[in-house]
């Protein structure tokens, strides 16, 4: 890897972590205001319609927040990878991940080949 792809890297991990960082506060936002709105009125999920769709609401932005924290988490890792020189080495096989998958995937950490035979699941397994 070159020292101008390394630091067009570096910054698509800034740049990610910049937006995973807004939408957390934008979901946790939203969050508190599902849950803000639905202790002002006695809601019923059970017997009200209208109850389990805040219900849904409530949940859903709760997974879509746990989910940004996790991707926040796994972009200061590879940021520590980069730092520490590792980034963009397969940790399935060793080789390197082509550059085109780390700047659209910056927290990838295996190479198209391992991460497709990741995903592989033997006929008759399911």
């Amino acid at each position: 890897m070159t020292p101008t792809e390394r630091e067009a890297l570096r910054q698509a991990v800034r740049d990610a972590q910049r937006e995973v960082a807004a939408r957390i506060e934008h979901l946790a936002h939203d969050h508190d205001a599902i849950v803000e709105a639905s202790e002002m009125v006695a809601l019923d999920d059970e017997h009200d319609p209208e109850g389990a769709t805040v219900a849904f609401e409530r949940a859903q932005v709760a997974a879509l927040l746990r989910q940004a924290r996790v991707d926040l988490t796994d972009l200061a890792a590879a940021h520590d990878r980069i730092d520490a020189g590792t980034y963009g080495i397969c940790e399935g096989c060793g080789q390197p991940i082509v550059v085109e998958r780390l700047l659209a995937r910056p927290t990838s950490t295996t190479c198209v080949a391992c991460a497709a035979r990741r995903a592989h699941v033997p006929l008759g397994t399911t």
